[in-house]
């Protein structure tokens, strides 16, 4: 059974930082992609960021390059997202999700509708 938990979410001050944690089980997760995803009120979920586990390659929408990291630590077969300098603009419901890497490429990994399974996303909330 495919699981996939997030956590680490919070309110935080502009500036901060907050690592969000995507915790995965019951696939083999060096056939997958997986992608953070968001989605403020009022406002389409986006794709943030995008790991690639077939070759390491990473990719970043353009608000958030240079302030967050995406990794993944394989003992734990888990993703991380490290968010330095957040701005209230990040506030959001964070998701990750997989797809096969078959069906993923540089192109597309922000679209929703080909990713397989999703989690239930952690809030993150970026106010003074």
């Amino acid at each position: 059974q495919v699981q996939l938990v997030e956590s680490g979410g919070g309110l935080v001050q502009p500036g901060r930082s907050l690592r969000l944690s995507c915790a995965t089980s019951g696939f083999t997760l060096q056939y997958y992609a997986i992608t953070w995803f968001r989605q403020a009120p009022g406002k389409e979920r986006e794709g943030v960021s995008s790991i690639n586990n077939g070759d390491d390659n990473t990719y970043y929408t353009d608000s958030v390059k240079g302030r967050f990291t995406i990794s993944r630590d394989d003992a734990k077969n888990t993703v991380y997202l490290q968010m330095d300098s957040l701005k209230p603009e990040d506030t959001a419901v964070y998701t990750c999700a997989i797809v096969r890497l078959w069906r993923w490429t540089q192109n597309t990994w922000g679209n929703t509708e080909i990713y397989d399974y999703w989690g239930q996303g952690t809030q993150v909330t970026v106010s003074s």
